[in-house]
């Protein structure tokens, strides 16, 4: 007799151990952020990631279903990158975590602003 998988008592737990994995977020940020794009184009949309570890990554979120791979048969072939349909719904939530970012990070600036004017104040 075979042994059923226990449900993980949060549906949010697969999900998360398959987004943040390092460069995962990074890599659909750039696609939902700015379309589809050739590999040496996200290399470069995301910043300090290697050529082998955007491959890496790249084949894991196509084996999940989160990123296509369109490949054209030229001379030198093309290779395509974007978000499926079910990342879209992705990109609206990381594209509230962008504003949230700013929001904070205007607000640390805001801080630390008032904390250098409250140094240059004492005697």
């Amino acid at each position: 007799m075979s042994k059923r998988a226990e449900p993980t008592p949060c549906a949010i737990h697969g999900l998360l151990q398959d987004l943040t994995h390092p460069w995962m977020l990074h890599i659909l940020y750039a696609l939902c952020h700015n379309g589809p794009a050739r590999f040496s184009i996200l290399r470069s949309q995301v910043e300090g990631i290697s050529s082998r570890v955007l491959t890496e990554r790249l084949r894991i979120l196509e084996q999940k279903g989160f990123v296509y791979r369109k490949y054209e048969p030229t001379i030198p072939p093309a290779v395509t990158y974007g978000i499926t349909n079910r990342m879209k719904d992705i990109g609206k939530v990381l594209g509230q975590l962008e504003q949230l970012a700013r929001k904070w990070g205007l607000e640390d600036a805001a801080i630390l602003v008032a904390k250098r004017g409250l140094h240059k104040q004492s005697p």
